[in-house]
């Protein structure tokens, strides 16, 4: 069973993941979706709501591919996640040149820690590659519409979370 991990702080969830959540889905029998504890971001949302809002769009996604599709919070290194999950795969999104960099180190850290879990890359869709949760969220907090960047669901948290906040 070729099995995948996914992971992200997710913060929120944008139509960028959905994107690489539902191709991703197509290439293994199993996907992970990885949400990171990462109290450092200063993340909008909660644990649970993310976990929550990445496992709404899951379902539909997992229909859609026939993969299951898994959420699973996490806050050790990357790397012992993949082992946790039994990932032989780390999926990562790439939407411009300085995610490469990034990226590159990143995987160069990961095989340095065990070179037996591979990492591939998915370029994001044209029309998703200026995604960023923190863009979304910069936008919603100025009072901007971000309809068009993230899934109706999340578009409705976003707002209320705002909105709870002034």
């Amino acid at each position: 069973m070729r099995v995948a991990l996914y992971p992200g702080t997710f913060d929120p969830v944008t139509l960028g993941h959905t994107d690489i959540i539902r191709r991703a889905a197509m290439l293994v029998d199993k996907l992970v979706i990885g949400v990171a504890i990462n109290g450092d971001k200063g993340p909008m949302f909660s644990l649970e709501e993310r976990v929550a809002m990445v496992e709404t769009e899951c379902v539909q996604l997992g229909k859609e591919t026939g993969t299951q599709i898994v959420v699973h919070p996490f806050e050790n290194l990357l790397i012992d996640c993949a082992h946790d999950v039994g990932a032989q795969l780390i999926v990562r999104g790439l939407r411009a040149v300085a995610d490469f960099e990034y990226e590159f180190q990143m995987v160069g850290m990961n095989r340095a820690l065990d070179d037996s879990v591979e990492t591939v890359f998915l370029m994001a869709d044209a029309k998703r590659q200026a995604i960023a949760s923190k863009l979304v969220k910069e936008i919603v907090r100025l009072g901007g519409d971000v309809s068009k960047f993230v899934p109706e669901p999340v578009n409705r948290a976003l707002i209320a979370r705002v909105a709870s906040k002034t």
